[in-house]
């Protein structure tokens, strides 16, 4: 009898930068999800994850019998002042935990955290046109095709299309906002 595992998705700590960074080598160095083409290291992901959370935006850990299967983050869609309300998702799985629902509950976990902070846009870049899972995941949490800059990218040996989806937050642009995110 196989007993069923919980998924735990939880804020990330400094104790699964390892986990997070062997995931994230594997997608550099065999996907095209990411447009790095050289791992970067633990401590490199550390810094990454302190300037997400300095801002107050969700990085989380998905978590299974205390593995680290996935992880994702939101990080401010653009520098300047005025995408102020708008963030962009990032998510990446264990290469062997595809298709358990892992990346469903790390994006329905990041659009919750967000829209309660008062963004109102939540932009996905997607790596190459034929990242039909993630583009699908998307689809499925509201997300809709935006734009696709073709062969913007070069990786692998071959030319990479980059794939722009977007989803509103909370009431989006349905009205002015009240406030700043993160300024409550």
């Amino acid at each position: 009898m196989t007993v069923a595992t919980a998924l735990l998705i939880r804020p990330a700590e400094d104790r699964d930068l390892s986990a997070i960074a062997d995931i994230y080598a594997h997608h550099v160095l065999h996907g095209y999800a990411s447009f790095e083409t050289v791992p970067p290291d633990a401590a490199e992901l550390g810094q990454r994850r302190a300037a997400i959370v300095a801002k107050g935006l969700p990085y989380l850990a998905a978590e299974i019998d205390g593995r680290i299967v996935g992880y994702a983050y939101a990080g401010p869609y653009r520098p300047r002042i005025a995408y102020r309300f708008a963030v962009e998702d990032s998510i990446y799985v264990a290469s062997d935990a595809p298709r358990r629902g892992i990346g469903r509950a790390l994006l329905a976990a990041l659009i919750d955290d967000c829209t309660r902070q008062g963004y109102r846009q939540m932009v996905a870049v997607i790596g190459d046109t034929r990242n039909m899972g993630s583009i699908g995941l998307h689809a499925a949490l509201g997300f809709r095709v935006v734009g696709t800059l073709p062969s913007i990218g070069f990786k692998h040996g071959r030319w990479v299309d980059s794939v722009f989806m977007q989803r509103p937050l909370g009431r989006g642009d349905g009205d002015l906002p009240a406030a700043d995110p993160g300024s409550r």
